[in-house]
C-alpha cells in the first residue's frame, strides 16, 4: 500500500520526531488548589509519538529536542531512554538560578462532572530557544529516516521554533521521508507570537513540505486558516464536518495526501465515546464508536497518531490503520500518563473488536 506516497521500506529510523520535551505534574483527582502530592510524566506533543511507536508498536525511532543539564532534565532524559527512543539533543546549561529550564505542565485529571484542569510554565524554556542550525539534518537524515513528524506546539513556542519546523521538514523531504505534522492549534501559544494571523503565515510554510496532517476540524480552521466546515456535525462523533473541509485543504495545500483526526463525545471526564476517521488519498474512513471508561484523558490523540503512523509504516488497508490509531488511542486513556503502556498484542485484540473479558 502506498496511500499516493512512496513510503520508504528501509532505514536506520523509522520515525523521527522534532518537538519540546517537557514534564507534567499530575496530582491524580485533587485539584492543584489542594494538592499534597504529585506525579510525574514525561510527555511533549511529538515526543508522545515516537515514545508510544517504539514502546509498543516496536519500531526505531528518535526525537530531535532541547535538552538541558539539571536533575529535571537528567529525570526526563532517563524516561526519554527508557521508552526506547533514540535522542538527538541540542544541549543547554542551567544557570542554577533561572534556567533554561525543561517546561512543566499542570494538569489534574478531573472527575465526573469536574473537567481536568491544565496549565503550564513554559518560563525560559530551552525547547523555545531552539533555532536553525542546532540539529545536523544532513548527519541523522544520512542513515535513512522512513517517516519525520513535528506539530503546532512546537512551532508555537516561538519565532525561532518554527523555523526550525520549517527546516527539518524540507531536510525531511529532501532525504526522502514521509512527513507528518499535528496542527494541535492551541490559541494561548500562538497569542504570544503575533496571533492568529501570524500562526496561519507560520504554520503554511510547514505545511509546504507535509504529506500527513492531523487535526480536527477546528485545528484545521485554525492552523490552516480555510473556512470552516460546510457542513454542520450532528454530534461530536459525525464525520461529515471533517470531511466536508478536505476539499478547502486540497484547494490551499493539494500535496497533502492523508487528513486524520479523533472524535471524541465528552459525557463526563471519566466517560467518553470515541472514533477516528481520514481521508487518505481522496478517500474517507472511518472507525466504530466505542464507549471509553476513561482513567486519563491526557495523550490520547498522540496515541491514536502513533497506531494509525505504524499502520501506514506497515502497509495495512486504510481501514485498519484507522482502526490501529483509533485503538492505541482509546487503550491509552486506560493508563496514566500522557505516553503508552500498551502491548502490540493488546491493541491488535481491540482493533479487531476483542472485549475487556480477563486475560487468564
Amino acid at each position: 500500500m502506498n496511500y499516493g506516497m512512496n513510503i520508504p521500506q528501509k532505514g536506520a529510523l523509522d520515525f523521527l520526531s522534532l518537538g519540546a520535551l517537557v514534564h507534567r505534574l499530575d496530582p491524580g483527582i485533587i485539584p492543584f488548589r489542594k494538592a499534597t502530592e504529585c506525579q510525574i510524566h514525561v510527555s511533549g506533543g511529538e515526543f508522545n509519538v515516537a515514545a508510544n511507536l517504539a514502546s509498543c508498536f516496536r519500531l526505531n525511532t528518535g526525537v530531535a529536542t532541547a535538552m538541558v543539564d539539571y536533575p529535571i532534565g537528567d529525570l526526563i532524559a532517563e524516561r526519554v531512554r527508557a521508552m526506547g527512543v533514540k535522542p538527538f539533543y541540542k544541549l543547554f546549561k542551567h544557570d542554577g538560578v533561572n534556567g533554561p529550564n525543561m517546561a512543566t505542565v499542570y494538569s489534574d485529571r478531573g472527575q465526573g462532572v469536574r473537567p481536568p484542569v491544565v496549565f503550564y510554565n513554559r518560563s525560559n524554556e530551552a525547547g523555545a530557544q531552539l533555532k536553525p542550525g542546532d540539529f545536523n539534518w544532513q548527519e541523522i537524515f544520512s542513515t535513512g529516516v522512513r517517516w519525520f513528524h513535528s506539530g503546532g506546539i512546537f512551532a508555537a513556542l516561538s519565532p525561532s521554533t518554527a523555523e526550525v519546523a520549517t527546516e527539518g521538514m524540507q531536510a525531511a523531504k529532501g532525504a526522502g521521508a514521509i512527513t507528518s505534522f499535528d496542527l494541535n492549534y492551541r490559541a494561548k501559544l500562538w497569542s504570544i507570537h503575533g496571533g492568529h494571523e501570524q500562526a496561519v503565515a507560520t504554520i503554511d510554510k510547514i505545511v509546504r513540505n507535509v504529506d500527513v496532517l492531523v487535526g480536527n476540524e477546528e485545528d484545521l480552521q485554525m492552523g490552516l486558516g480555510i473556512p470552516g466546515p460546510e457542513v454542520h456535525a450532528k454530534s461530536k462523533l459525525d464525520p461529515s464536518a471533517f470531511f466536508s473541509m478536505m476539499d478547502n485543504v486540497r484547494n490551499k495545500h493539494p500535496h497533502v495526501k492523508v487528513v486524520a483526526t479523533t472524535l471524541r463525545e465528552v459525557h463526563s471526564t471519566n466517560r467518553h465515546s470515541w472514533s477516528a476517521v481520514a481521508w487518505i488519498n481522496g478517500k474517507t474512513y472511518q472507525a466504530p464508536t466505542v464507549e471509553l471508561d476513561v482513567y486519563d484523558r491526557v495523550g490520547g490523540g498522540d496515541g491514536f497518531a502513533a497506531g494509525f503512523v505504524y499502520g501506514l509504516l506497515s502497509g495495512l488497508s486504510e481501514d485498519d490503520a484507522v482502526r490501529m490509531g483509533w485503538a492505541h488511542g482509546a487503550l491509552l486513556t486506560t493508563f496514566p500518563g500522557d505516553t503508552t503502556m500498551a502491548t502490540l498484542e493488546q491493541v491488535q485484540a481491540v482493533a479487531a473488536g476483542g472485549s475487556a473479558r480477563i486475560q487468564r
